[in-house]
């Protein structure tokens, strides 16, 4: 394909060779890649250009290079340009005084077009606030943990609306909570987790505008971007959409809001149905299936990420090759796990990201429960045709996850990793990734009575898989230094699984499920009374240890820490025989 340098490279872990290409023809080519890529904008490209100013002056220390594409102009885009060209000298970098009094003048803070904004439904302790837990202690945390939810509320100013060529924040119509530190935004996968917590508080007003805003990005994008900034439209994040409408339906019964929201249900799913998300792999027996993987629509440097990426991407020559390595760091971006081990081929060479050429069996889980939900959704308000469709697509795919990714062996669900190239493709055992990750257990959640063997098999594979430790599941078995990996534990995969396991409705199952939440909640009670704050991830080898690595410091006050605590001691209180110390 092309004039390419293609390059056999060994996958680590189960010595399989695929054809890897530096400029990653793996599906087609240059022309289609192209065609799938969203348009910058000026200001984002002046964003970035600021952004390396101020490295190059200001250097490495305390740099963040999300901060210059988060700050709003407080001038027209022309007027700013012209400034910086007046103190950037060809060649040469801009002094910091310059540069200071520049950044000051024209540059608004990057929370500016946020207000704080308490919602209407919070108080103080909601009646009937977890039950299960008696613990004095362990109920004074909670609610203090409840009680952050003030902290994290917002709402977007009308600024953002009446001028959005100043600043890259995009507007939102309802009460929004943010993740937390550097994260002044929504973030997609994150908000499942906060509305998890939200729901958990009996917030449930605030868990259907967060929600709602979705839903007008759906309406606006025909997907839910990555966050709610322009310079993340160009990919998306685990689609859990359906999930959140799901749980609130469940809490609140209101089947208008379902009503309301299954249209944009059925606009997400189109997006990831479209011919660069969706494959087709060929079984053993001849069989299709559709399979689904991400694929950033973007082949540049990640603007909030810009000279972090133009650094990683050293050495590799301009053109086609930079290009497709861009899209893998976007991709792997979209997956929510940036970055591991899991999406090199090379665990010890970041340039051997190849995460359009994986299926990843936890998007596929997904995909799976939101046609699930769907289905669900449509014979609930009575649209029948529609009802039977999804139903039909789910049962496919249930399927799908049984004969491609279920490795019955290892008793795990596997990635698959493609090693032709296109739109079909014939399965091989030998391109399951056998390295083993927490992700090879997320389709524990979307079991049904019809996996209870698989299920029974996977909960013996987890126990002996090395991913388990005192405060946690690991993301991985390899310390890498990247940041969803060994040792580090991720509030999302920790609840996907043990909610998983406590459906599962097998006692040894439902037993690990509340040994593993104790281990959780345990380790953050511990890190909380030290600290003050909630951890974005925590180290599972250490009571009361956050993790560490990957682009960016730690992040503290985080929102889908909040909301799996919440969860959690919802489901599980705090069982009296165990410690709250180390």
């Amino acid at each position: 394909m092309a004039n390419s340098s293609i390059k056999a490279r060994k996958i680590a872990g189960n010595g399989v060779f695929i054809l890897y290409t530096a400029v990653n023809l793996v599906f087609a080519a240059s022309a289609m890649a192209s065609h799938h890529t969203t348009p910058s904008t000026p200001l984002i490209e002046f964003l970035q250009r600021t952004q390396s100013a101020v490295l190059q002056s200001l250097g490495p220390k305390n740099f963040d290079p999300k901060l210059y594409v988060d700050l709003p102009l407080r001038r027209d885009l022309n007027d700013a340009k012209a400034a910086l060209d007046a103190i950037q000298r060809p060649g040469k970098s801009v002094s910091p005084s310059d540069l200071r009094k520049f950044l000051g003048e024209y540059f608004g803070p990057a929370d500016g077009d946020l207000r704080y904004a308490v919602p209407s439904d919070f108080v103080p302790e909601p009646k009937g606030f977890l039950p299960k837990v008696e613990h004095a202690r362990v109920r004074d945390w909670a609610v203090e943990v409840h009680s952050l939810w003030k902290n994290l509320s917002r709402r977007v100013s009308d600024d953002v609306r009446f001028r959005p060529d100043l600043r890259t924040l995009l507007p939102l119509p309802d009460q929004i909570v943010i993740p937390g530190s550097r994260f002044r935004e929504v973030y997609y996968w994150d908000t499942y987790w906060i509305i998890r917590g939200l729901l958990a508080s009996k917030m449930y007003e605030t868990a259907k505008a967060v929600a709602k805003n979705l839903l007008f990005l759906v309406e606006k994008y025909g997907f839910v971007p990555n966050g709610s900034r322009a310079y993340y439209t160009n990919r998306s994040q685990p689609p859990l959409l359906s999930s959140m409408i799901m749980e609130i339906y469940r809490k609140t019964g209101d089947l208008m809001f379902v009503k309301k929201s299954l249209p944009y249900l059925l606009k997400e799913h189109k997006f990831w149905g479209s011919e660069i998300h969706e494959l087709k792999i060929r079984d053993s027996r001849g069989h299709i299936h559709k399979v689904n993987r991400y694929y950033a629509m973007w082949n540049k440097p990640r603007p909030e990420s810009g000279t972090t990426d133009v650094a990683s991407a050293a050495g590799i020559p301009d053109g086609p090759e930079k290009e497709a390595f861009y899209r893998e760091v976007a991709s792997t971006a979209e997956s929510g796990w940036d970055f591991s081990t899991r999406w090199m081929s090379d665990a010890s060479d970041f340039k051997t990201l190849m995460t359009t050429s994986i299926i990843p069996v936890d998007l596929n889980a997904y995909i799976l429960k939101m046609e699930s939900d769907i289905a669900f959704f449509s014979e609930l308000v009575g649209d029948v045709s529609t009802a039977k469709k999804f139903s039909e697509s789910s049962l496919s795919r249930r399927e799908t996850l049984k004969m491609l990714f279920w490795n019955d062996e290892m008793g795990q669900w596997l990635d698959y990793r493609l090693a032709q190239g296109g739109q079909y493709e014939k399965w091989a055992a030998t391109n399951q990734n056998q390295n083993i990750f927490a992700s090879n257990f997320i389709p524990l959640w979307i079991a049904s009575e019809s996996d209870h063997s698989m299920v029974k098999k996977a909960v013996q594979s987890l126990r002996s898989s090395g991913l388990l430790h005192p405060y946690g599941i690991a993301t991985s078995l390899t310390d890498s230094g990247q940041q969803w990996d060994f040792p580090n534990g991720w509030a999302p995969l920790q609840h996907l699984i043990v909610e998983g396991l406590a459906r599962s409705g097998i006692k040894d199952a439902q037993d690990l499920a509340e040994d593993i939440a104790s281990r959780w909640i345990r380790t953050n009670f511990v890190s909380y009374q030290r600290s003050g704050v909630m951890h974005e991830k925590y180290d599972v080898t250490t009571c009361g240890g956050f993790g560490g690595g990957g682009e960016y410091s730690p992040q503290t006050g985080f929102g889908w820490s909040n909301g799996v605590v919440l969860a959690f001691l919802e489901e599980f209180g705090w069982p009296r025989n165990r410690e709250i110390g180390c």
